[in-house]
């Protein structure tokens, strides 16, 4: 039986009814059709799924649906701004932090609540924000240099 839920997610309210225990990242994926969130183990593991739930970095895969109810959600497609991209997308295409790119995403989110709380972290602080998401891809240090740039991007602003 389907429980109704009233959801907001890059801005925008949503009311639909959900099956109990369908997971945020397939609601996102298969209901929305925001496929920037991305599936990777689905244990919780992988960090691929980060979404930002009020706020805070959450693994979309280890949250139902029906726990966002009444919550905000920003998803990847929620960050660029009618500027354009937000100044993380930027620095991580500038510093070559995207390589297959599906990462990207829960990498980006983290780092954007890490700005938000903590504008100019050390490396040591970045890389601590980021321990939960996993890149098969890189040694991580573009990805690191990258929030570091997008750091002091966000300070002139």
């Amino acid at each position: 039986m389907k429980r109704l839920i009233s959801i907001t997610v890059n801005g925008k309210l949503h009311e639909v009814a959900v099956k109990p225990n369908q997971t945020l990242v397939d609601f996102l994926r298969d209901e929305l059709h925001l496929i920037g969130t991305k599936k990777g183990c689905e244990v919780g593991d992988c960090g691929s799924c980060t979404v930002l739930m009020d706020g805070m970095p959450v693994n979309s895969c280890l949250v139902l649906a029906v726990q966002a109810n009444g919550r905000e959600i920003q998803t990847i497609e929620g960050l660029e701004s009618p500027k354009g991209l937000h100044p993380i997308q930027e620095a991580f295409v500038e510093k070559g932090a995207i390589q297959c790119g599906f990462c990207t995403p829960g990498m980006i989110l983290t780092a954007k609540n890490l700005l938000e709380n903590n504008p100019r972290p050390d490396r040591g602080e970045i890389r601590r924000a980021i321990s939960g998401n996993l890149c098969r891809c890189t040694g991580y240090q573009k990805i690191i240099d990258a929030i570091e740039a997008a750091s002091q991007y966000m300070a002139k602003e």
